[in-house]
Formats: C-alpha cells, structure tokens, sequence
C-alpha cells in the first residue's frame, strides 16, 4: 500500500488503476462503470447505434459479459501485457466494424473517467485521493490513445467540461435510447428473484439523474426510494469501514460466466462478424 500511495499518478497509472479496481473499491468499480455504459445510452447517435447492433435486446447477458471482460482484461493485466494488449487490439477490432464519430469516443471515454470518481465521492467507504483521481483519469486517457481516439483533453477540468458539453447538445429521448436503457434494466433485475424484480427496477431509477430519465423516456423513482437507495449505499459504505481491509484482489475475469462455461478466448468476445 505504501508504494502505491508515494507512485506517480501519471507514470504508475496503471498499478494505482488496478489497485484500486481490484483491491480497495471492486464492487463500487463495477457499479460504477455499469452506470458508466448506461449515462452513454442516453446519447442519440451512440443509444441509436447501439440499438441498430440489435445485441442489447437479444443478447444483454452476453453482451454484458463481452464488455466487462474486455474492460477488466486491460485493467487487471495492464496495457502493454499480452493478454491486455489483445483485449486492446479485440476492441478496436470490434470498434471498427462501425462508424463511430470521434466526439462518440470521447464522451463515453469521459464517462469512465467521471461517473466511477462521482460514485465514489458519494458512497465510497472512503474518498479517492486527489493523486488516485489523476491516476484514474490519466489510466483511461492512456487507454484512449491506444484506441486511437484524437483530441483527448490534457487535463481532468477540461475533459470533465466536454463530456457536460456533449451531453447538453446530445441526450435526448428516442426509442432507440429507451430500448437499449430498458433491456439492460432487465438484464440487471433479472439478477434477483422475481419477486424483487419491480423494486430493483425502480431503484435502478434511483440512481439515474434527470436527464437520463428524460433521455430514456423513464419516471423518476419516488422520493422515499431515492433516499432509501443513497441512504444504504452510504450504510454499506460506513460498514465497510469497520472492517478488514481486502488484501487479496478481486479479479473480474475469473468469476463464472453461463455464457462461457468452459472460459473464453479474448479474440471470441463480443458479437461474431456481420454475413
């Protein structure tokens, strides 16, 4: 812990990322970057074309499992390892096969920059240093350069003032939003029993902001659960606290997945080619 609090934000981004997704906050990084892919949805162009793939409606599971695999590939193994520097070259293999404009790129690079420092600053069982924010945005500002992405901000305050830019001039509501917003709803209901389904629904809303409700064509949740929501993420913050710390790391890519049952190939992931 020592070495990674005197480490260079910049220059040991990658070591500080890894700690910190695996070892001090894995279950606040995972929820994070879920809300992280949802705030995208939101965005005409990328909710439309997300839509387009057909892949949320049809495949939310294995779709799911193909991003959180690829992310965690790079996060838990590094850039420049070969199994990291495979999921690289297997998502800008993927990337590829759409056009994608470049300000696309940004925002949802921006997004996994900012909503997981936003989760943290409001229900972490503690804050991020201002040196792990840096490392945080400085691990995914590396991360955009090796998938090619041009014009990412130098600092964190600029980057941070794009993505609000992007999302006044593009969320809005369309079907298309709403679709892909509702089956990845279902797909994270659909990880509780049945009869907690309707609740788990709405305390999704809970932690949406107005504007993706109104992107999304979704109600607000009602008060009393907006507060129950933020009021137990806090609880569960404030228990964690009082506890031993996590030593050993949490490694995404080693938990089962129905879809993969017998492990998976980094080149295998995501949706086969187009006929």
């Amino acid at each position: 812990m020592s070495a990674i609090s005197t480490a260079d934000p910049q220059r040991d981004c990658q070591e500080i990322v890894r700690h910190l997704a695996t070892v001090v906050f894995p279950w606040d990084t995972t929820r994070s970057l879920e809300l992280a892919l949802f705030r995208t949805f939101a965005s005409v162009r990328i909710g439309g074309l997300l839509h387009a793939t057909g892949e949320f409606e049809r495949r939310a599971g294995k779709r799911y499992d193909d991003t959180d695999l690829i992310i965690n590939e790079i996060i838990e193994n590094g850039f420049d390892s070969p199994r990291g520097a495979r999921a690289i070259a297997r998502m800008n293999s993927l990337h590829a096969r759409f056009r994608i404009a470049n300000e696309d790129f940004l925002y949802v690079l921006s997004t996994f920059v900012f909503e997981p420092i936003r989760w943290n600053e409001r229900f972490g069982w503690r804050r991020m240093s201002e040196s792990e924010k840096l490392a945080w945005f400085w691990f995914w500002r590396q991360l955009g350069e090796r998938m090619q992405i041009r014009d990412i901000p130098e600092t964190m305050a600029a980057f941070e003032s794009y993505g609000r830019a992007y999302e006044t001039a593009h969320f809005r509501f369309t079907q298309a939003n709403q679709r892909v917003a509702l089956a990845t709803r279902e797909l994270f209901a659909g990880w509780f029993p049945a009869l907690l389904r309707p609740l788990v629904r709405s305390s999704i809303h809970a932690l949406l902001d107005p504007p993706l409700l109104a992107a999304f064509g979704l109600r607000a949740a009602p008060r009393w659960l907006i507060w129950a929501a933020e009021h137990g993420l806090r609880l569960r913050a404030g228990a964690l606290r009082c506890l031993p710390r996590r030593r050993r790391p949490k490694l995404r890519t080693q938990i089962p997945r129905s879809d993969y049952p017998r492990g998976y190939r980094i080149e295998s992931l995501g949706p086969p080619p187009a006929d």
